[in-house]
């Protein structure tokens, strides 16, 4: 099995491609969802963040509100690679232990949908190709002023200044779809890079090097037990 890392800008359109492999059978490993599940109440990058940013950016309930937080990060340099170093490492513990199971379950590939790939630069190594998800930045702008309810233009483009910009991330891809079009246009771009790389062979190797360290280690293990 090979993994296809997804990213793009804030409001490119990933999601839009995640859905795109998914209806072709392709499992889509979301770091969103991850980034949830590792700030649940109570554990370790919960407690983390208490510590580090105070009860202002926490629900009553003690769930953490991303609102809040995201308000305080994205203004600040520094507090958002505080953050990163605090949630980055638990998302990347989950997200290879739900790619270790597609392994076992025979898959060709999947793509890991990470938002910051090259900001962070920690997957790059797992990877065996990557797709940057670009859109015009007019596009970008009104889609993420349309996602938060009042949020103005310039917290938008603070937003999406934050983070590494587009034309750098195309560059260091293997894929680019572009997403300024109508929907049929962005798919036909990912059905295309989904064909290339079914008739990929990657896989095998893999599987091969696999079996191959395995059967060493039985090799290994066994002269040690008659030993």
């Amino acid at each position: 099995m090979f993994i296809i890392g997804l990213t793009g800008g804030i409001a490119t359109g990933k999601s839009t491609v995640s859905e795109i492999f998914k209806s072709h059978g392709v499992i889509v490993i979301d770091a969103d969802f991850f980034a949830r599940k590792v700030v649940e109440p109570g554990r370790k990058a919960w407690q983390k963040i208490r510590k580090e940013f105070g009860d202002e950016v926490f629900h009553p309930n003690g769930e953490l509100n991303r609102e809040a937080l995201g308000n305080l990060i994205f203004n600040d340099r520094d507090k958002r690679f505080k953050l990163n170093q605090i949630t980055h490492p638990e998302i990347y513990k989950e997200m290879l232990f739900a790619a270790t199971k597609c392994f076992f379950r025979g898959e060709q590939f999947i793509v890991m949908d990470l938002p910051l790939l090259f900001e962070s630069g920690k997957m790059l190594n797992y990877l065996h190709k990557t797709i940057v998800v670009h859109c015009e930045k007019d596009d970008q702008l009104s889609r993420l002023m349309a996602r938060g309810e009042g949020m103005s233009r310039s917290a938008a483009l603070s937003r999406i200044d934050a983070q590494m910009p587009l034309e750098q991330k195309c560059e260091r891809a293997n894929f680019v779809v572009f997403n300024s079009g109508t929907l049929e246009d962005t798919r036909n771009q990912v059905e295309g890079i989904i064909s290339m790389l079914r008739q990929s062979r990657a896989h095998w190797k893999l599987r091969l090097l696999f079996v191959g360290l395995i059967a060493s280690a039985c090799y290994i293990l066994k002269l040690l037990i008659w030993s």
